[in-house]
């Protein structure tokens, strides 16, 4: 599954070229038209208004970023994102002079063309009408281009998946190499060259010293009992 999602990056690269200029120049005619007698009121040069905020520079700067990403990358995913924000910029500079004014507060107004005409036509054009749907157009056949999985894509895609199987099963042989080398625990080694511990009753000592005791006494009443007689047989002959 990862195969398929990942491209080429040169399949974006022309779309998200183009996406990049057409940013930069949406963010910036109306700061450098003036120059060259191709603006909207104010017609003056790095003249600020909040209009051009919200319909000029924020959409110029979704379709650069966009661009960008399209032009960089190799997932699937990420550069449907850069086109899909490419395109929302290139419907809001189509869409943005119309419903802009509506919202009061925002102060949205785009200004007027000057210029007669043909003049006028132009600035509709280049600043919003034209530049819009070329965004959309190129954000969409990028969309396309990275939608289409091609005979190349899943070769690479079969060719990945062929390879993580053999990596995974070497990695696990080794695992199972290392696990049948581990020598056996210590613990076990020991335990069976221990000797029988000598089990010595705690009161062994006190009953062997009774035992002595014992012994000694028997031994003393003994002696008490042979020596009465013999003291019995002196006292008779004496008398």
């Amino acid at each position: 599954m990862n195969g398929i999602l990942r491209v080429r990056r040169s399949r974006g690269v022309l779309s998200g070229l183009l996406l990049v200029l057409l940013g930069i120049w949406g963010a910036l005619i109306p700061f450098i038209g003036p120059n060259f007698h191709y603006a909207y009121t104010p017609d003056k040069a790095w003249t600020y208004t909040t209009g051009r905020l919200w319909l000029d520079i924020l959409p110029g700067a979704a379709a650069f970023i966009g661009g960008l990403i399209v032009l960089t990358s190799s997932y699937r995913p990420t550069a449907h994102f850069g086109a899909w924000l490419a395109a929302f910029s290139g419907a809001w500079f189509v869409l943005g002079g119309l419903i802009g004014p509506t919202w009061i507060k925002m102060q949205m107004v785009p200004g007027t063309p000057v210029g007669d005409a043909a003049h006028r036509t132009l600035e509709q054009i280049g600043f919003y009408t034209g530049l819009g749907v070329a965004i959309v157009l190129l954000a969409a056949m990028a969309i396309g281009r990275f939608s289409v999985i091609s005979v190349g894509d899943a070769r690479r895609a079969a060719r990945v998946a062929d390879e993580t199987p053999v990596a995974d099963e070497t990695r696990t042989a080794d695992e199972t190499r290392v696990a049948d080398d581990t020598p056996v625990a210590d613990e076990t080694r020991v335990a069976d060259d221990t000797p029988a511990a000598d089990e010595t009753p705690a009161d062994s000592t006190t009953s062997t010293g009774r035992g002595r005791f014992t012994l000694r006494r028997r031994v003393t009443t003994t002696d008490e009992t042979d020596e009465a007689p013999a003291t019995e047989e002196t006292a008779a002959s004496r008398s």
